[in-house]
């Protein structure tokens, strides 16, 4: 696609702070599950509606038709608002502010154990206040009510804008040389570009609406057989192969579903070969760990073959490849941020400029440092958790933009796993344990993350010319907004229908084990890190080494995580398809197919979308596409 110079107005950033609150609450009345993939399909409905009523108006209006670029900020502040108001940021969050004073009985001792733990602001302990947005059926406006809700709201909307703000800067520093200088594809974005490019034929391909009817028909036909069981359906559920599997030692391979989901066959489509045959060739590597380990006597240890432990390492790994490749880059820009441009490289066509985006990286560090503390944490803990957190952050960015991986879980697998499993809990104070449990509501999975979204909106930038500098602006308020707009749309929702709070048993529980039963240093699992780490470096030498070489290091990663249980299936056929393509077909026949495999995802999303519309106005279940 050729540059377009087009300058991006400021009616798109009005239009996407107008379109926040309307997502969020859509995500927040029950549709959290829409970012747990990368390509949030709430996001895509809504920009394919606004693609539609923007239609005419190019047609007969075009002065005051929005552009490719003002379309592609909407999405952008879409993307991240829904990855903060989503499944793994805000809606764990709110369980794990109600949890520990509302699941507390006399049985658990959690009043005892932890409570004196936990600083008064951090949240609400009324609960007759927990009651209400537990069993719903009253309201949030009650003075009584919001005012207790005030103080911890704006002390964790605060958080999480410096959380993410800091992920802006990170992506500032790498943009220029992953976009320009590597030239990485980023698969995911995809969708967006040929949804909204000016000159694009993709909405009069015949091939994307026979993609489109085909993953449309399939979800009209299984939500109908999900509210009138009568109707028969076709396909869109698990299928479990366990039962099939009763002896040892091949029942040790777990829960191990088999589904074809269009959406997902449409993604993966556009996954390198190497990448896709990967996802699911690893992935039945760890069902064969299972079973080696069965059969040799090893499943008596509780967590072995250490699953999480060796995915934390994978992406440590990633990590260590992703900064040793962008290691020049990133010396040079510290160099301008420190010496100014003159003595560094260009950094006039920025977002921000280099000294602007460390000075204000590292403030906002600092306030996070001070939070933790505040929060009972000491110093030592407060920097390793997030040297590694942002670790793992930039690794499944990078990951996402050189290669699209539809899914990065990372489940149970975050810092407060790696340090607590590293150093033992009995090293660690009551007020560190403490700590780490409440900060667990952005480490439990890392589905949902939003950092990825904020480097793909620079690339779509670039790709739709627009300004580099006003898609950071959109991006910082649509963080400013979306944060509390989210938590106000969680309690909004909880106080009415009732809200959730079963999540926050997973990390007080966990934190009454530490504190009954302090744990050392875990070996094993210790061991297990470093060798799922010096295996991705391994599988990336031999890469770069051996063109033959097909197993990729990401694959190693995201195949261990619990989505890849739904997706791999589908993984392995759209891997089937596309190899076949390009053996019998070429790049010719492959780039005719594009529009028929993007029409599978949009078709889905959007029929997906109005199922959830439907059940979530009229607050009742509905047909989930994605589960």
């Amino acid at each position: 696609m050729t540059k377009e110079t087009i300058r991006t107005g400021w009616r798109a950033i009005i239009i996407g702070l107008v379109l926040i609150p309307i997502n969020s609450l859509w995500i927040a009345s029950g549709e959290a599950v829409s970012t747990t993939v990368s390509l949030f399909y709430n996001v895509i409905f809504i920009l394919f509606v606004v693609t539609l009523l923007n239609s005419p108006l190019r047609k007969w209006s075009p002065k005051f038709a929005l552009n490719h670029g003002e379309l592609l900020v909407i999405y952008v502040m879409l993307s991240i608002a829904s990855a903060i108001c989503g499944l793994d940021m805000m809606r764990i969050l709110i369980s794990v502010l109600v949890g520990p004073h509302w699941l507390a009985t006399p049985e658990n001792e959690w009043a005892d154990l932890f409570w004196r733990f936990i600083p008064e602001w951090v949240t609400v302990t009324d609960r007759k206040i927990l009651q209400g947005y537990v069993e719903g059926q009253t309201t949030l406006y009650d003075s009584r009510i919001w005012k207790a809700w005030v103080i911890p709201g704006l002390a964790w909307s605060g958080f999480i804008i410096l959380l993410v703000f800091v992920m802006v800067c990170i992506n500032v520093i790498v943009r220029k040389q992953w976009t320009e200088g590597e030239k990485l594809s980023y698969p995911i974005i995809q969708l967006p570009l040929h949804m909204t490019s000016d000159k694009s034929s993709f909405f009069k391909s015949k091939t994307m609406w026979i993609g489109f009817g085909i993953a449309g028909a399939i979800d009209i036909i299984n939500g109908l057989n999900y509210l009138y069981p009568s109707v028969p359906g076709v396909g869109g559920k698990l299928y479990d192969m366990l039962p099939y599997f009763t002896e040892k030692p091949w029942n040790a391979i777990g829960w191990t579903p088999v589904a074809i989901f269009p959406y997902a066959v449409g993604l993966a489509f556009f996954i390198p070969l190497d990448l896709s045959f990967s996802c699911w060739f690893f992935y039945l590597f760890w069902k064969f760990e299972r079973v080696l380990a069965s059969a040799i006597g090893l499943r008596s240890l509780p967590e072995f073959p250490y699953i999480e432990q060796q995915t934390a390492g994978t992406y440590i790994g990633l990590c260590i490849i992703a900064v040793w490749a962008t290691r020049k880059h990133i010396t040079k820009a510290l160099k301008t941020a420190i010496l100014g441009s003159s003595k560094g490289m260009d950094d006039s066509q920025e977002a921000m400029k280099y000294r602007t985006t460390v000075i204000t990286m590292l403030i906002a560090l600092s306030l996070l440092f001070m939070f933790c503390l505040r929060l009972g944490m000491s110093i030592p803990v407060i920097i390793a958790f997030f040297v590694l957190y942002y670790a793992l952050s930039t690794a499944i960015t990078r990951m996402r933009a050189e290669l699209g991986s539809p899914v990065h879980d990372l489940h149970f697998s975050g810092p407060d796993m790696m340090i607590t499993k590293s150093l033992g809990a009995r090293r660690l104070s009551p007020g560190n344990l403490t700590g780490l449990s409440f900060l667990w509501f952005f480490n439990r999975a890392y589905r949902g993350h939003v950092m990825p979204h904020q480097l793909e909106g620079f690339k779509l930038a670039e790709r739709s010319g627009a300004n580099n500098r006003k898609m950071l602006i959109a991006m910082v308020l649509a963080i400013i907004l979306a944060t509390p707009i989210s938590f106000w749309a969680y309690l909004h929702s909880g106080y009415k229908i009732g809200g959730p709070y079963g999540y926050a048993s997973q990390p007080f529980t966990r934190l009454q084990g530490w504190l009954y039963n302090p744990t050392s240093p875990d070996y094993a699992a210790t061991s297990a890190m470093g060798f799922g780490m010096l295996s991705t470096i391994f599988l990336a030498f031999m890469r770069m080494r051996f063109i033959w070489w097909i197993l990729h290091p990401a694959g190693y990663a995201v195949s261990s995580s619990w989505s890849m249980n739904v997706f791999w299936s589908s993984i392995f056929v759209s891997w089937a398809i596309k190899l076949t393509i390009l053996k019998f077909g070429g790049l010719k026949l492959h780039r005719q197919s594009i529009p028929f495999f993007l029409g599978l995802v949009l078709g889905e999303f959007v029929i997906g979308s109005i199922w959830s519309i439907r059940g979530v106005a009229l607050h009742i279940p509905f047909y989930q596409i994605l589960f």
